[in-house]
């Protein structure tokens, strides 16, 4: 369904940065005003059992640490998808691939000598766990993410240098965490520039099919980051957004997206908003239905 009413006056070409930035953050907290109400009877977390999957071992100033790395669904995935993908996104931004993950606190046990240790539960997705013991490259990639965010949670120094326990899942208990119900953008990303049908895919003469950033900033308000760096504001912009579809034609034919979008969008209550400083089309779109 278009909307002529998406771009304007948000995207109008005589506002200011300051402006425009302003006038973003009143879109969405107007948005979000109304969910926000009815979210206010929701619990702002839910308790979860994660399954154990494998154990590793290093160290810190504090003397030897575990690290649990345990599965749950009730975590969210990452996006979906290929190992030659996550890798040129982790080339090209280091921010631009999250793993969903959740931090236990520290329990003190005994190790296999019984002499004493600190260890952590660290849970992700449990598809995406599955996933990961087929590739050594996930694995070593979520061991790291996992070192770093124990890191700055606890202001640990790990040594970088750990090794598998060959016979044991885990060490000590695993207990149950809670993880937020309502989900900040960072776990919740989903790339779904990649889910375009081929026929939408450019060529080498026709428009550049645009990098999309799609995540969910409350249970009932999605939104989504385009990226149109050839762009230096919003003249000539077109955005239409049915309930499951976004496109978006940029001018002169330089950007041509057409995506899927897995959940149910009021497209009348949808905004957009060109952001000038990050070249970014920021739409802000509300559920008609809550994923569960």
């Amino acid at each position: 369904m278009a909307n002529s009413q998406l771009l304007a006056p948000e995207l109008s070409e005589a506002e200011t940065m300051g402006a425009e930035t302003a006038r973003f953050e009143e879109l969405l907290l107007q948005a979000s005003k109304e969910l926000q109400q009815a979210q206010t009877t929701r619990p702002e977390s839910t308790q979860i059992q994660p399954q154990p999957g494998f154990c590793i071992k290093t160290n810190s100033s504090e003397g030897k640490v575990f690290i649990n790395i345990c599965h749950s669904a009730s975590i969210p995935p990452p996006a979906d998808v290929t190992e030659d993908e996550l890798l040129q996104m982790l080339e090209e931004d280091q921010a631009g691939f999250r793993i969903p993950m959740s931090l236990g606190e520290p329990h003190a046990e005994l190790d296999a000598k019984g002499q004493g240790c600190t260890a952590y539960d660290v849970a992700v997705n449990s598809d995406f766990y599955r996933r990961m013991q087929n590739s050594d490259f996930l694995r070593e990639l979520v061991i790291t993410i996992a070192r770093e965010g124990l890191e700055d949670k606890y202001s640990l120094q790990l040594n970088p240098e750990w090794r598998m326990l060959k016979n044991r899942t885990f060490l000590g208990s695993i207990s149950q965490q809670n993880i937020r119900s309502r989900q900040r953008p960072g776990p919740r990303i989903q790339e779904l520039g990649n889910l375009d049908s081929p026929d939408s895919r450019r060529d080498e003469e026709g428009p550049e099919k645009p990098h999309l950033n799609l995540w969910l900033e409350a249970p009932d308000l999605l939104l989504a980051e385009i990226d149109l760096p050839k762009l230096d504001g919003a003249l000539g912009l077109s955005l239409e957004i049915g309930e499951n579809r976004l496109v978006m034609w940029g001018p002169q034919q330089l950007y041509h997206l057409d995506a899927y979008i897995p959940l149910r969008v009021n497209s009348d209550e949808s905004r957009a908003a060109f952001h000038r400083k990050r070249k970014q089309l920021m739409v802000a779109m509300p559920l008609l239905s809550v994923p569960s």
